[in-house]
């Protein structure tokens, strides 16, 4: 562990004691503003004053932006005062929101300007501090004025900070930084763009005249000291730089309730099911003054808005929904109008988990489960904003399981048990897009480059061969890419490289970044007719044969080419796929295994009489979803086996034309996705027949044909899978999945370029090229380093290989035991995993109807009616 590098912040500092390090403006105007300070301030003000690295951890609305930058105004007012503040940068602030950028801007502007009041009053003039905004919306008139004119207080972009360091004219103004604030962490560090940020951190601490304080801000992030790393980074020792975590995400109140929407959540009928939800919705908006609704998909908060303004019509124009596929100047407009006041409600999908500042909520509303514990915290501490609010949010539950699961969750939430963050490990493709931004700057030895890269923490452990495979591909060492007009972009030799051609600057500048651009996709008949589109994640999942509905009709999956894919109508057959799959979010690996362990508690108490009474009051829920969780885990029971912590149930079912398998390891999607794939290629290839596919968080279900019934004996060899990444590996081979996750690899590694001498390829040109590249790479240089990072993207960063590694250790060492049924329909808990597989369900009325069926034949057998 980081041993006492990094430590926990102990010491809460006074009103006094922080005053006494404060300038006489800046003390008095924070006496008049503010009083006293708040939790994340005692904390964090004095030791960034003294030069800590500090990483804070604090609920939105408890003043951790101004704990980060009143001890970097201080130093500015205290050098103004003396006459001492230079034209240069000493704070920069970088943030993955363009929208939070003009907040902050106008956040640090006003008291700036309060300050300069003050002083006057005190008999003293204070020079201007500056604020300046670089993103890739600042003119270039505005950067060549910041060159000239450098503001004091920078705030930009990760995008944009990489490429402001090889802006030959502007990095030279970067030197100065003394202060660098990251904020919105936790927004960061599960992805490429935290990543990107991380390289450009320690290339500007490389040429920093000298070393910066580090801040850290985020909303509630675990484990702490995992993401105190991300943001201190490492130093040469190969031991983590020294900071403080400041941890006071729980300074203020949160309540959370769990309802279930109606007394059955099986019988009612969708319409009733309807009515209810948008009753009780309308029930909490009358009695708030602002609600925020979360749903989980951005057709779900259209979907939602529209109802309630076209059933409660009093809520004409009070009412918006929020989501990234909406313009900017749309959602700018609803901020505008919530900060001011003037809705009761807005609906949206994660556009607002973020700290955009959106004024007073009242109170956070979730539909169904947020999937993770973080998620749900940060969703619901909008609610409340200032800190000594109580953050209110209710969850409503639509099904069983998403009753089990939020009933668990908000449990979890109470009791602040987290679940961990998951950072990438040594993604080859960013740090292809560095070397080369290093390479433009000067003449590196290679070694030296490798140290610097190793400070940043996803790349820590960054093996020396995988270094020199990115750079030997940039200085085109592979052989047979040049005809494909892919370029040597550096020299490399006598251990030094350096950039190489003219044009070098300008690919860098035009296909920096980490966000792949989005496609839609096309569909065609097999006789060209254009059909409609499809997002390119939903693209991603389809394989040959499989069956989605699009436009109201259902069609085959043949094949793609570019950006379009080619269908055969399939009237009247069933979908494999759900249409809305692509938008979920997956339930997190840690809230799945609690979610396990609550089926073993639950299962313990069936034969009490007081079982419901228990699990209110343990849990926090009201009668009606106590009742409905007993009564599921009765049906389980009686039908067949409750699957827990310890137990994973197979189920087989026959089918007119198909055997169907139900496995039930509770591990969330991401696992299961990597799990489901990898035992249907093994029987593939025992059987020698396709295997269709249906997941979800508790399990998945594979079918198969009539002739291709497996053994018992089979499905437990399923789970003694030795390599599973090098069966996984094997699955991915020629799926759509593989194909367009390595466009966006190759993008990123700047193998395909999206823009060139200022024009812009075309997505389905560039898509043609990756699967052409792929084939190339996969025959000839099977260890390309772009070729092994769409693997590891794959496995790691979209599935969850590592934890599928995990659960089938724990049934080889005998932890968990893999119970094998044959039923003639499938159990209450495999029901959802049935209508996924089954039904249109584009349409939940039927996939309610078919739950509906299932369940009154399982109660007919249970009641032994049969």
């Amino acid at each position: 562990m980081s041993g006492e590098r990094i430590r926990r912040a102990e010491r809460e500092y006074s009103d006094e004691e922080i005053f006494s390090i404060l300038s006489e403006p800046v003390k008095e105007w924070f006496k008049q503003k503010f009083g006293s300070f708040t939790p994340p301030q005692r904390y964090a003000v004095v030791e960034i004053h003294r030069g800590e690295n500090v990483l804070i951890s604090s609920p939105t609305g408890s003043g951790k932006t101004l704990s980060a930058f009143l001890s970097a105004i201080n130093e500015l007012i205290l050098l103004g005062k003396e006459g001492k503040l230079e034209d240069k940068i000493y704070v920069l602030y970088v943030s993955p929101l363009r929208a939070l950028n003009n907040d902050i801007k106008r956040n640090l502007e006003g008291p700036l300007a309060e300050i300069k009041e003050v002083a006057k009053e005190l008999g003293y003039e204070l020079p201007e501090i500056r604020v300046g905004i670089r993103t890739s919306d600042t003119s270039s008139y505005q950067k060549s004025k910041m060159v000239r004119k450098p503001p004091h207080i920078l705030i930009t972009t990760p995008e944009s900070l990489a490429i402001a360091l090889n802006a030959p004219k502007f990095r030279e103004r970067l030197k100065t930084v003394k202060y660098l604030i990251i904020d919105e962490v936790h927004a960061l560090a599960e992805n490429k763009r935290g990543t990107h940020l991380t390289l450009s951190v320690e290339r500007l601490a490389e040429m920093a005249e000298h070393e910066f304080v580090r801040i850290g801000l985020s909303a509630t992030i675990h484990p702490l000291e995992e993401v105190a790393k991300f943001v201190f980074g490492f130093e040469d020792d190969g031991k983590p730089r020294p900071g403080l975590i400041v941890d006071v995400s729980f300074a203020k109140e949160t309540k959370i309730e769990v309802e279930s929407v109606v007394e059955d959540l099986i019988y009612t009928p969708a319409n009733v099911l309807s009515d209810a939800l948008y009753s009780r919705l309308a029930e909490l908006i009358r009695a708030n003054r602002t609600t925020l609704i979360f749903t989980n998909t951005r057709s779900g908060a259209e979907r939602v808005a529209f109802n309630l303004k076209k059933r409660y019509p009093e809520f004409e124009g009070l009412i918006e929904a929020h989501h990234s596929s909406l313009s900017r100047e749309v959602r700018l407009d609803v901020e505008e109008k919530l900060k001011r006041g003037e809705l009761k409600a807005v609906v949206t999908s994660t556009s607002l988990e973020l700290g955009i500042d959106i004024g007073t909520i009242d109170l956070v509303v979730l539909i169904g489960s947020p999937k993770s514990v973080n998620r749900a915290l940060q969703r619901i501490g909008r609610a409340g904003h200032r800190l000594h609010e109580v953050s209110r949010g209710v969850i409503l539950a639509l099904d069983r399981d998403d009753l089990v699961e939020v009933t668990v969750l908000a449990h979890n939430a109470r009791n602040r048990r987290l679940d961990r963050v998951k950072i990438p490990k040594n993604p080859l493709d960013v740090l292809v897009q560095h070397l080369l931004g290093m390479a433009l700057n000067k003449v590196w030895e290679v070694d030296e480059a490798y140290r610097v890269v190793r400070r940043a923490y996803p790349y820590h452990d960054l093996p020396f061969e995988d270094f020199m495979s990115v750079l030997k591909y940039l200085a085109g060492e592979y052989e047979g890419l040049e005809e494909r007009k892919v370029y040597a972009k550096i020299w490399l030799e006598d251990g030094r490289f350096g950039r190489r051609g003219k044009m070098t600057r300008a690919i860098y500048y035009m296909n920096t970044g980490t966000i792949p651009d989005e496609a839609k996709i096309r569909v065609y008949t097999m006789d060209k007719q254009m059909i409609g589109t499809v997002e390119e994640e939903f693209a991603e999942r389809l394989m040959p044969g499989d069956i989605f509905v699009l436009a109201g009709r259902t069609y085959e999956f043949v094949k793609s080419r570019g950006n379009k894919i080619y269908v055969i109508p399939r009237e009247g057959a069933k979908p494999t796929i759900p249409a809305w799959f692509s938008e979920m979010l997956p339930l997190s690996f840690d809230l799945a295994l609690d979610i396990q362990r609550f089926r073993r508690e639950v299962k313990g108490l069936l034969g009490r009489r007081d079982a419901v009474k228990r699990l209110m009051r343990k849990y926090g829920i009201d009668e009606k979803a106590a009742r409905a969780i007993v009564a599921y885990f009765r049906e389980q029971a009686r039908y067949s086996t409750v699957p827990d912590d310890e137990t994973v149930l197979v189920e087989e079912v026959e089918k007119e034309k198909t055997w169907e398998y139900f496995f039930h390891p509770l591990i969330g999607r991401r696992a299961n996705d990597a799990l489901s794939r990898a035992f249907a290629y093994a029987i593939s290839m025992w059987k020698g027949c396709n295997v269709g596919i249906a997941i979800n968080d508790n399990g998945f279900l594979l079918r198969v044909p009539k002739e291709a019934r497996f053994s018992e004996d089979e499905i437990r060899e399923l789970f003694t899978i030795e390599d599973l990444r090098e069966v996984l590996k094997r699955a991915l081979d020629n799926t759509e999945l593989l194909k367009r996750r390595f466009r966006h690899v190759a993008n990123r590694g700047l193998l395909i370029l999206r823009r060139y001498v200022g024009r812009k390829k075309r997505l389905g040109r560039q898509q043609v090229m990756a699967v052409a590249l792929l084939k190339v790479l996969k025959e000839n240089h099977p260890d390309f380093p772009l070729l092994r990072e769409v693997y590891r993207e794959i496995m790691e960063d979209k599935m969850d290989v590592e934890k599928a590694e995990l659960f089938l250790s724990w049934v080889r060492e005998g932890k968990i035991r893999v119970v094998f049924e044959r039923k003639e329909i499938p159990s209450p808990f495999a029901f959802n995993l049935e209508a996924i597989g089954a039904s249109d369900v584009v349409l939940m009325e039927d996939r309610r109807e078919l739950i509906k069926q299932l369940h009154r034949k399982i109660m007919a057998m249970i009641e032994g009616e049969l």
